[in-house]
């Protein structure tokens, strides 16, 4: 049985998204339009995960947590965990690599992190779209080392992408390449292929999900609530489509 999933959304945190788009608002549209699966990835920032977390346990929707970091090239990456401390922590070190900048919500947008029940818990100081001093290159293998995987973000956009900014999409450990329509007339070097919402505003959740080959109970084998199996959800994303 395949699962319904989308591992590119964006909530109140991401000052580019809807400031209406909490956690809580999220999961309750990812539930009515029928995802089973779902990833919060903020840009460069993973501190509306807690919250994100309690509340898919409650609507049933198997959480995965993580970022959409933006590499020194200004490539956008999916940076995905299925432990949600080992994200916050990557999340820790990420922003101690973030360009400095002070963010000004009048400008550029409000990046708040708020609890399950909308509270406001914060607000991020750096604007977090800015880039990491981190490239493409070494992205993978220092998430890695956290314990996640990454997947290159709609390398078929003409911004923000492999292809904007490197010309092509090139070699790494990539659990799977992210486009926006498939097939793609991009040479993706035959990585599996997803699709994702990328998701900013609430009318985007579940605009562009795709079929993950695996069961509920194989992908989060202790129930839900639990962490997801990251050997299985590797596994999984290998299954899919390569063209």
């Amino acid at each position: 049985m395949a699962l319904l999933t989308d591992l590119h959304n964006h909530s109140c945190l991401s000052p580019c998204g809807s400031l209406d788009l909490s956690p809580k608002y999220m999961v309750q549209l990812a539930a009515a339009r029928g995802l089973q699966v779902m990833a919060l990835t903020d840009h460069n920032s993973s501190l509306n995960c807690p919250a994100f977390a309690k509340l898919c346990s409650r609507s049933g929707i198997i959480p995965i947590f993580g970022m959409e970091a933006t590499t020194s090239e200004e490539i956008h990456a999916l940076c995905l965990f299925t432990d949600l401390e080992a994200s916050l922590s990557f999340s820790e070190y990420v922003y101690s690599i973030l360009v400095p900048f002070i963010n000004n919500p009048e400008k550029t947008g409000d990046q708040v992190y708020v609890d399950d029940d909308d509270n406001i818990e914060g607000e991020v100081e750096y604007y977090l779209v800015n880039p990491l001093d981190l490239s493409i290159e070494a992205i993978g293998a220092k998430a890695a080392v956290y314990g996640g995987i990454v997947i290159p973000a709609h390398v078929d956009r003409p911004a923000f992408s492999m292809t904007s900014q490197l010309g092509v999409v090139v070699e790494g450990p990539w659990a799977a390449i992210e486009c926006v329509r498939i097939p793609s007339d991009v040479d993706t070097l035959g990585y599996p292929l997803i699709t994702s919402s990328d998701a900013h505003y609430p009318e985007h959740i579940a605009r562009r999900p795709f079929e993950l080959d695996i069961s509920a109970e194989e992908l989060q084998p202790k129930g839900p609530g639990t962490m997801a199996d990251m050997e299985a959800f590797k596994q999984a994303l290998s299954r899919r489509r390569r063209k």
